[in-house]
């Protein structure tokens, strides 16, 4: 078995970070989003996978490498431009060959991994297999109509009228019969290749789409909110440890990580949280939910629920919370500018200021 994941897209929902960084490797707990999904594959017992590229390309080639950092062999598949899940499937085929595989999102997360689902796959094959989750507002996803055997009998993208609460995750799973599925189908309105066309275009034809619904945490990352929520989720599952310095004037609470070279000095540190390696946090506080990079410079700041990207720096901000800071940004207080009135003020004015 192989596997597709697809890091090609532009993140339009992360600008401006994405302006200048793939989306795939925007970190959450200080690991980009991509690693999480790799390690999930790898952990499913798959070790050939293809990489979808786009404009990132050399980025996330720098990042991944050969894969032998995952245990992994990764072969890098160029797509010109983002044309939909299809198009991904259909450039992939001399990589996947009649081979079974699964097809992954690289920005979207599932905590508990995908071995299960895998394994499942393995001893009981068909045609295609999907992950789909309960959300609340069907209306922004594909939702997925099932029978009483867990058989999809229907897939809409984005309907007004949903018929189902059960949302296409990012991970779904195929036979060497999707290939003429994709082939099949024709560009739709948004001028991609959709994935839920070519399901559907099989269930049409009788194939078995069987479906797995996740019970656990699944998130799309595709948006400040929810890589905040993600974030927030892992550092719960955080692992304590000081491998930095922590100055006896400081306070540590909770769930903490204070990576190797990091230091904290005079400051309160309230996990989950975690201070990344040659950091320097000094008369500050960071609260819980908030994950600060490699090499940042935190001075007489508070920041909680946020994610600070490598090398920025704050120096005396109060307060920051909900927020993403990309990389080597520099947060400072405006210089002070005397205050000054000019007036004209006309026969029996009265004028009151404040201060």
């Amino acid at each position: 078995m192989k596997a597709l994941v697809l890091a090609g897209g532009s993140g339009t929902r992360l600008r401006p970070i994405t302006h200048t960084s793939s989306k795939q490797l925007v970190p959450v707990a200080n690991k980009p989003i991509l690693f999480y999904g790799l390690e999930s594959i790898a952990a499913a017992g798959i070790t050939e996978v293809g990489v979808i590229v786009g404009s990132t390309a050399a980025e996330i080639e720098a990042a991944v490498g050969d894969g032998s950092a995952f245990g992994l062999d990764v072969t890098y598949i160029p797509q010109s431009e983002p044309l939909g899940l299809a198009h991904a499937v259909l450039i992939a085929r001399p990589f996947l060959g009649d081979d079974d595989f699964v097809m992954y999102l690289g920005d979207n997360f599932v905590l508990d991994g995908i071995s299960d689902v895998v394994d499942e796959f393995r001893k009981n094959p068909c045609d295609a297999q999907i992950l789909l989750t309960r959300v609340s507002d069907p209306t922004a996803f594909g939702v997925a109509v099932t029978d009483d055997q867990g058989n999809v009998v229907d897939l809409e993208e984005k309907p007004r009228t949903p018929r189902s609460d059960l949302a296409v995750a990012g991970v779904y799973l195929f036979g060497p019969a999707v290939h003429d599925a994709v082939r099949a189908v024709r560009p739709s309105a948004r001028g991609e290749l959709e994935i839920t066309d070519a399901l559907q275009w099989m269930i049409d034809r009788r194939m078995t789409v069987r479906s797995t619904v996740i019970t656990g945490y699944w998130k799309d990352t595709g948006n400040v909110t929810d890589m905040l929520e993600v974030n927030r989720t892992l550092l719960e599952r955080l692992q304590p440890r000081v491998d930095g310095h922590v100055d006896e004037e400081s306070e540590i609470i909770g769930r903490v990580r204070i990576e190797s070279g990091a230091q904290v000095r005079r400051s309160r540190i309230v996990g989950p949280a975690i201070i990344g390696a040659g950091s320097v946090v000094t008369d500050s506080y960071i609260g819980p939910s908030t994950s600060v990079a490699e090499e940042c410079r935190i001075s007489h700041s508070e920041i909680e629920y946020s994610i600070v990207l490598r090398e920025s720096s704050f120096d005396r901000i109060r307060r920051v919370e909900g927020s993403l800071v990309g990389r080597n940004v520099k947060v400072t207080l405006a210089p002070r500018l005397p205050a000054t009135h000019r007036l004209v003020i006309g026969d029996h004015g009265q004028v009151q200021f404040s201060s």
